[in-house]
């Protein structure tokens, strides 16, 4: 790679006739519940990482709020199909992004920009990257951040209480992609935002269609996940239907069978890319983002 780059300013320097240097594919982040898009230690991190690898890159990281202590509150309290409607706003007018971009969501923010996918076709959306994204929700809240404060068990004794009433649904995040395997009923007509996507209460062709137009939906499951409950819908599996024990592999959903969202197409075509990493939910190494994450995005 060294040698790589010192090559190019030579060639250029040469005048070999080679055309101009292709730019860098721009790319456009979405952080995790009670996070930011400028912490340093996470997507700050992040972001700075993609910059140095690849020198030129455009990275937007979106901040949902003016300030980014409302970022971070959004991430709890502001309805998700308002976030998405945001992005989406944001996304059109941004000049840098108008001839595609990809996308990598952390957490929540994975199903939050396949939504983006789903709804917003203009500016192209190229790749989605979901690192521990929840495809297909959660039934359980283990741990989040802040474990030792009140807003960790507010939320919870919510949930259980009533994640699909219209007042909880309106204005929890969380419970927006809340998927009760005993309440799938409940599931199906009051979940806001997961049920949509998820192309629960019918087919919408348009959100299978944008879907289907991506070239890659990366999906990334961290192999000891304490905070996703079941970490399997990190690979857009969940638990089978009626109860909460037995998983299934998106392959044995009904959603793939009867191929609702394209994903079954996607799966036979190559689009759809399975990886696994050691650790905990959002734990990972620079070493192993730099091998098998920025490949992606080059």
């Amino acid at each position: 790679m060294a040698a790589l780059r010192a090559a190019v300013p030579v060639l250029a320097l040469l005048g070999l006739c080679l055309g101009p240097a292709a730019a860098a594919t721009p790319l456009v982040i979405w952080h995790g519940m009670g996070d930011s898009c400028c912490n340093p230690v996470s997507m700050g991190y992040v972001q700075k990482l993609v910059e140095k690898k690849i020198p030129g890159i455009y990275v937007l990281s979106l901040k949902i709020g003016s300030t980014l202590i409302q970022d971070m509150e959004n991430s709890f309290f502001m309805n998700v199909n308002d976030q998405v409607r945001e992005v989406c706003s944001q996304l059109a007018t941004d000049p840098q992004l108008q001839g595609g971009y990809n996308a990598m969501g952390f957490s929540q923010g994975g199903q939050f920009l396949r939504a983006v996918a789903q709804r917003c076709p203009a500016p192209p959306m190229l790749s989605l990257i979901s690192i521990g994204g929840q495809h297909q929700g959660v039934y359980g809240f283990p741990r989040c951040p802040g474990e030792s404060s009140h807003l960790c068990d507010w939320i919870r004794k919510t949930l259980d209480l009533g994640a699909y009433t219209r007042a909880v649904q309106e204005h929890l995040v969380q419970a927006e992609y809340w998927h009760d395997p005993l309440k799938e009923e409940d599931y199906r007509k009051n979940s806001i935002f997961l049920a949509d996507i998820n192309q629960e209460r019918g087919i919408n062709e348009t959100y299978k269609k944008n879907l289907m137009a991506l070239k890659k939906f990366v999906m990334v499951k961290f192999l000891n996940d304490t905070m996703v409950d079941p970490p399997i819908s990190e690979w857009f599996g969940f638990y089978k239907s009626g109860q909460a024990k037995e998983t299934i592999p998106l392959q044995e959903t009904s959603l793939y069978k009867e191929d609702r969202l394209g994903l079954q197409e996607m799966d036979k075509a190559g689009k759809l890319v399975f990886l696994g990493v050691k650790g905990d939910h959002l734990h990972f190494s620079e070493e192993w983002f730099d091998s098998t994450i920025l490949p992606f995005l080059q």
